[in-house]
């Protein structure tokens, strides 16, 4: 009883995940729902559409100009490289998936392509990868310092952070809760805060970002626990750019924007009804096969798997997994994958009934004596889509990825989904 009630709330989910931004159903109007809730200080928010990648809707594509004078030849490429990954983990800040970012060299000329699918505010990506945020805590050089000039430099900078990160405290003049950045430092920068706080008590320390003055808080006791807060007139995007820059750290090598264009779809909507055709008629050659060959039982094996296929798109949203068309060739391939362990699962039954067995009896037995392959098929198949996706990028981790959440689907669709229908229908029987 209890996995029947885990497979339809497993099926009732995948529903409601899979369903379109809107449905009409008489004169109401259903909305799709988003993931929306506060895990610790952070809040998570995702909407549950399908990404689609570079090739599918379109982007936009950046090239920069590198400044190595400064940096000796040897050190260059390691410099480029540290570069492209820091500029890497602020896109995937911003929420972009599957960027592509690489290096290129012409001449003595250092350049990194970006390429950003469905950016829709291009101005704040180009502001966020190329900016370079300097962040610096000062003391005053007086008992009263009223302006930035007041201020002497501690020692204490952004190379001492360790996490900066968006929380909301209760504003103080309102009473409406307030967007902030909260600081903590690692070992050393816990320790240069806690002597700061030491001696600043009742004094303000300033918070200077890109040598602008953020805010100077005064201090009320010695701080230890290295942790800060930087409060100020934020929204809630301008403090969520703010923690990018920091955890970002500068950028190893300074760069300019020298080109930007906005790239079309390569492929496009043809293509992904293309797709979805390809994907429709393979899907009913494969039920059409398996009724034709196993009758009753291939049909209850072709309602397995469109619970297969519900399960699968609802985890590609929440995962979520950005959809090239690689990625759909995974999709389709796990198709035909999914009915491999039903096959052999059906064929062993035949083995039994052909050795005399009752139907219940032998309907155990096949399910029993086929795991053994079937663990060990999808197994292989695991490890290679692994390795894929660990040595690959791009559009290659995408397939993968769909690989590997096909793969395991398909294991609880054919082993969990369409035992329960058959032992019930035959049950019956």
């Amino acid at each position: 009883m209890r996995t029947y009630t885990f497979i339809i709330i497993v099926l009732l989910l995948s529903l409601v995940v899979n369903m379109p931004a809107e449905l009409h159903i008489g004169p109401k109007t259903f909305y799709r729902p988003a993931i929306n809730f506060a895990w610790g200080s952070r809040r998570i928010f995702r909407d549950l559409g399908i990404k689609l990648g570079l090739d599918l809707q379109g982007g936009t594509h950046l090239v920069y100009q590198a400044d190595t004078q400064a940096i000796p030849d040897a050190n260059k490429a390691a410099a480029m490289e540290a570069t492209r990954v820091n500029i890497e983990k602020r896109i995937n800040l911003l929420g972009v998936s599957e960027p592509l970012i690489q290096t290129s060299k012409a001449g003595s000329d250092y350049r990194i392509i970006v390429e950003l699918a469905g950016v829709t505010d291009i101005n704040q990506a180009i502001s966020t990868i190329g900016q370079t945020a300097q962040l610096e805590f000062y003391e005053p050089k007086f008992a009263t310092a009223s302006s930035q000039k007041d201020f002497r430099p501690t020692g204490l900078t952004g190379k001492d952070l360790k996490l900066a990160q968006v929380q909301f405290s209760q504003g103080s003049t309102n009473g409406v809760s307030e967007p902030v950045v909260s600081l903590e430092f690692n070992s050393v920068g816990a320790k240069k805060f806690a002597d700061i706080t030491e001696k600043n008590i009742g004094n303000p320390v300033a918070i200077i970002l890109d040598n602008n003055l953020v805010t100077a808080p005064v201090v009320r006791t010695a701080i230890t626990d290295g942790k800060a807060i930087i409060s100020g007139s934020f929204t809630v995007q301008s403090a969520k750019n703010l923690a990018i820059e920091l955890n970002a750290g500068t950028l190893p090598v300074p760069i300019k924007i020298i080109a930007q264009r906005n790239v079309g779809a390569t492929l496009g909507s043809e293509s992904i009804i293309k797709s979805v055709v390809a994907g429709a008629i393979g899907l009913i050659i494969i039920a059409i096969f398996m009724i034709v060959n196993y009758g009753l039982k291939g049909l209850l094996a072709d309602i397995a798997l469109l619970v297969y296929i519900l399960i699968s798109l609802a985890l590609i949203k929440i995962i979520p997994i950005t959809l090239t068309l690689a990625g759909i060739a995974g999709l389709i391939l796990s198709i035909g994958m999914a009915v491999d362990a039903n096959i052999l699962i059906f064929e062993r039954v035949k083995e039994e009934l052909r050795w005399g067995r009752p139907l219940n009896s032998a309907l155990g037995l096949g399910f029993h004596r086929a795991w053994n392959s079937i663990r060990d098929s999808n197994m292989s198949s695991l490890i290679t889509a692994s390795i894929l996706f660990w040595f690959g990028s791009g559009s290659v981790r995408g397939f993968a990825l769909t690989l590997i959440v096909g793969i395991l689907v398909s294991l609880f669709t054919s082993i969990t989904v369409t035992k329960s229908l058959l032992f019930t229908v035959y049950k019956k029987n």
